[in-house]
């Protein structure tokens, strides 16, 4: 259901809206940490490892996907706050073009590239086969990874959060049961694990797209064009710094992994199994960070500048309040969490855990970033949204490599919470400065 954001009880319009984003980060997080389990359950600790190996390289083209959800969202958002309801439909139309050529084209480069990558990041040669494997398949489905992620921004930004909920949730449940028949039943080991993802996420793309059209046709305008280039433009300028910004991320962890990949398959596994659980968390905080930007941007079409100081404080005490149970659990109890992975070594196991014991005390920094992250994001200020995030990823790097040759794993562990801090400070006075108030990214 479409719903205009600008209207209603800042606090209790955030809430409701984003709710739903919150379910669907559990759901998707839940069968991503289906895969890890399963593996690690079914076909052993180098399963689970070569899983993990790939998956810094599989998040740069996550990476890409959500920089252009990002800015489609942005963009359309403003427009329907304006009520500029013919260019809204124009800039959806423009978005889906886009995204299904330049996904071709990145599916093409990335079945190249995948095994140099691998290398490059020195992937141990008892899991290279099952982790070149992994990533291929994952790569062939990337059409149907990058429309769903613009489609559900497509969505977000029209008020509908319950909507992508819905295909998640049947996403989610259908990539767990599939990962059970191939992995558990037909033994297909980590390819099974590639093949569930893909066929679930196939479907659900299909789906959503075909929602979205049915959706669409309850904008009634008279005619509009199906493309135009002025739109891809704005849309360029929001996603160009979104695209570069997140791949920059994925880069960082790359180079990060390469250091991790240097003490080991057991290492592997447990930093594997303890970063999915990180990113359960951060995933979800990111959630309402997101909620915010939709109600941001609608908002900043309004010019409603006081709106969204109101929406702010209350998201502030919601982010708050989600960190509570990660940083309880992930601090005090990572051993019965890290033992769902069925990793098998004493070194993996304790790998995982001084990781969650280190870094999850700072979750509350960086949920308060998160949901800055979110203000500057939604109105467009894409230059301070990349300063504060490369500000965390550049000192994560720099730190792992300074840190681990002294404290070993624990001080490449310790990079995170630091980059946090800093990249926090930095988001907070970007949001108080007020300049994000300032930026047009719909003048062409």
């Amino acid at each position: 259901m479409i719903k205009d954001l600008t209207k209603g009880s800042p606090g209790k319009v955030l809430i409701q809206f984003s709710i739903p984003m919150f379910i669907s980060v559990i759901f998707q997080q839940m069968y991503s940490l289906s895969d890890s389990i399963i593996a690690g359950k079914f076909a052993g600790e180098n399963a689970l490892a070569a899983v993990g190996a790939s998956y810094p390289i599989t998040m740069v083209f996550m990476a890409i996907a959500f920089g252009c959800n990002i800015g489609c969202s942005v963009i359309i958002s403003q427009l329907f706050g304006r009520k500029e309801y013919a260019k809204c439909k124009t800039a959806i139309s423009t978005t889906l073009v886009t995204t299904l050529v330049l996904s071709i084209v990145l599916t093409v480069i990335g079945l190249l590239i995948s095994d140099p990558m691998m290398r490059l990041i020195q992937t141990p040669g008892d899991i290279f086969k099952d982790s070149s494997l992994f990533l291929k398949i994952y790569i062939g489905g990337f059409v149907f990874l990058f429309l769903y992620n613009v489609a559900t921004g497509i969505f977000t930004s029209l008020g509908d959060s319950n909507t992508p909920l819905y295909f998640l949730i049947g996403s989610s449940v259908a990539n767990i049961l599939l990962c059970l028949l191939f992995v558990g039943y037909l033994h297909l080991g980590v390819a099974g694990v590639a093949w569930a993802t893909f066929i679930a996420q196939g479907t659900a793309c299909i789906l959503s797209l075909i929602t979205l059209a049915v959706r669409l046709k309850q904008i009634k305008v008279e005619t509009y064009p199906r493309f135009s280039f002025t739109v891809l433009w704005q849309i360029s300028r929001v996603a160009g710094p979104s695209i570069l910004q997140q791949s920059f991320i994925s880069i960082g962890n790359i180079i990060v992994q390469n250091l991790i990949n240097r003490y080991g398959t057991s290492v592997i596994a447990g930093f594997s199994a303890a970063i999915k659980l990180n990113t359960f968390a951060i995933t979800s905080l990111s959630t309402l960070a997101n909620g915010m930007s939709s109600f941001t941007a609608q908002n900043v079409g309004a010019r409603d500048y006081g709106r969204i100081k109101k929406g702010f404080h209350s998201g502030i005490g919601m982010v708050l309040a989600i960190c509570l149970p990660f940083v309880i659990s992930y601090t005090f109890f990572g051993s019965q969490l890290m033992s769902f992975f069925k990793v098998d070594s004493s070194l993996g196991l304790a790998t995982g855990i001084h990781f969650l014991q280190i870094a999850a005390p700072f979750y509350f920094i960086i949920s308060v970033k998160l949901l800055a992250d979110g203000v500057l994001r939604g109105a467009g200020s894409m230059g301070q949204f990349m300063a504060a995030t490369l500000t965390d990823l550049f000192l994560r790097v720099v730190l792992s490599y300074t840190l681990a040759p002294i404290f070993g794993t624990n001080g490449i562990w310790a990079s995170w919470p630091i980059g946090w801090i800093a990249a926090a400070i930095l988001s907070m006075s970007f949001y108080f400065s007020g300049k994000w108030k300032q930026t047009d990214v719909l003048r062409n």
